[in-house]
């Protein structure tokens, strides 16, 4: 029988293998953008197809498995730029140009999780990217109405308010990220500015919550 030290090893073991198998993905990622294909993820961490789907299941899986570890990690980012000891007004520009800066840094990573391989000649069967990315948009949208709703005062039905400012910043984020960085139309700076001021009519007047971090 399996004791729990040997089962802690192999869990260990296998958490360590898929962090490598995830690493191997970011690399093709970074190279291919949204051409990635499981068979280029496979060759790179130098193992077959069928193994790869032994971890992830399928194309839908490693995407969100590699959705879950950039989410996770832009949201790190969200937060720092939200916690930073600054004026209310220089804590919001700079969360949007966490956000602009994290998709301008790695435009490939960015593409693979929103936008499908358009001129793909052979599509991974079954893998929809809208119906991928959707859950990341709604994720950070929550994450962010949370941040609101535990730092500003918005008065009667804050709770249900705090939801809307969320998803709609973060879908604001995401359709004028998206079109910036396609057309780079404005320095991503004046991109910031634009943004903050469309936002900052309601927010310049809301108090922060009793009790709560400043926001």
């Amino acid at each position: 029988m399996e004791t729990t030290h040997q089962a802690d090893g192999h869990q260990r073991s296998a958490d360590q293998r898929r962090r490598e198998l995830l690493e191997a993905a970011d690399r093709v990622v970074l190279r291919d953008g949204p051409h990635a294909s499981m068979n280029a993820i496979a060759a790179e961490a130098g193992i077959t197809k069928p193994i790869l789907y032994r971890h992830f299941g399928d194309k839908g899986g490693l995407y969100r498995a590699l959705a879950t570890r950039h989410t996770d990690a832009l949201l790190d980012a969200l937060r720092a730029a939200l916690d930073a000891p600054a004026e209310r007004r220089q804590r919001v520009e700079a969360t949007l140009d966490t956000y602009l800066a994290a998709i301008e840094a790695r435009p490939q990573v960015y593409r693979f999780l929103m936008h499908p391989a358009e001129d793909s000649q052979q599509p991974e069967a079954g893998f929809d990217v809208g119906r991928h990315s959707a859950p990341l948009l709604r994720r950070l949208g929550e994450e962010l109405a949370k941040v609101i709703y535990d730092r500003v005062d918005l008065g009667p039905g804050s709770e249900q308010l705090a939801r809307v400012w969320g998803h709609g910043i973060v879908g604001m984020m995401h359709a004028a990220g998206d079109w910036w960085l396609g057309e780079r139309p404005c320095s991503r700076a004046e991109l910031v500015g634009s943004l903050a001021d469309l936002l900052w009519g309601r927010l310049a007047d809301a108090g922060d919550r009793a009790g709560g971090a400043v926001f």
